[in-house]
């Protein structure tokens, strides 16, 4: 049913007069007059008699008046209701992270972009860099943090910056006294691994079999993994920006372990402006910092 009949219609059952209803709604009377005998027909029923020169409703018009005023008038406040909504709705930023990422800059950014922008809200989403592009192809995400990029032309990757990684060491370990730890020294030693992929440089060494690991257990963050050092059951590599100082714990360089960062769009996605500006925030700042 045509809204605009709906209308026109209400507005002639208030005047029941075609020429001021038509003056009202700044339409001609021949328009007017050709959506009521539309709306009579689609109905199949009169909606107004002719009382002389003028037009009354029917008694099936005052039924239906009573009706379309009701709907009109839910409309029109549910209209209304929406429009403020969006004015004050919360502006929710789905951010994907690796394991490891949501640390120094990117933290830092996200609490000032909070402070200036009221309505902001993040939802952050940790996995691994697989797992965080799957989730971008099915819309689930708006900007995702990873350490790999992918052959997918449907994905956009721009670099952030490079981390250096450390060895997190139980006091008193015998590697615990080194100026830095190589990947040799570590094969026989105790480790903790993560479930998903933090460190894809890491984890490619501890694959190889020439190098055979000690993965005593597997955690999914960083802070679980310094707790098991903590508490002596091994080693862990954790990047430069993770250290966290702890009771029990030293933190040595590993020699040539870098992670890249990249961040990773969906191509031609549209970006709600707020989203777009910290997706390039985020860019500006960890490269910035990444400079320095």
């Amino acid at each position: 049913m045509n809204y605009n009949y709906l209308r026109y219609f209400s507005v002639l059952a208030q005047l029941e007069h075609y020429t001021l209803a038509a003056a009202r709604l700044e339409i001609s009377q021949p328009s007017l007059s050709s959506a009521i005998r539309n709306l009579e027909d689609e109905l199949g029923v009169k909606l107004f008699e002719k009382v002389g020169r003028n037009i009354r409703l029917t008694e099936e018009g005052r039924y239906f008046q009573k009706k379309v005023d009701s709907a009109m008038g839910e409309l029109l406040e549910a209209t209304e209701a929406l429009q403020s909504s969006r004015e004050n709705a919360p502006i929710v930023i789905r951010l994907g992270v690796i394991s490891g990422a949501l640390s120094g800059t990117v933290a830092e950014e996200m609490a000032c972009y909070i402070k200036e922008t009221s309505r902001c809200r993040f939802h952050i989403t940790e996995g691994s860099s697989k797992d965080l592009m799957e989730l971008l192809h099915h819309e689930k995400l708006d900007m995702a943090i990873v350490d790999v990029t992918s052959r997918d032309r449907s994905l956009h990757f721009r670099k952030l910056c490079q981390r250096n990684f450390y060895v997190a060491v139980p006091v008193g370990h015998p590697l615990s006294g080194r100026e830095v730890i190589s990947a040799s020294d570590m094969v026989n030693c105790p480790q903790i691994g993560f479930s998903h992929s933090m460190d894809k440089s890491f984890e490619s060494w501890a694959s190889q079999p020439d190098t055979p690991q000690q993965f005593v257990c597997q955690v999914n963050t960083v802070a679980s993994a310094l707790s098991l050092v903590s508490a002596g059951v091994g080693l862990t590599a954790i990047p430069e920006d993770c250290i966290t100082p702890m009771d029990g714990i030293t933190y040595i360089p590993l020699k040539n372990r870098h992670q890249a960062l990249y961040s990773c769009i969906v191509y031609d996605r549209w970006l709600s402006p707020p989203v777009w500006d910290f997706v390039e925030r985020i860019i500006k700042s960890v490269r910035e910092q990444d400079v320095e």
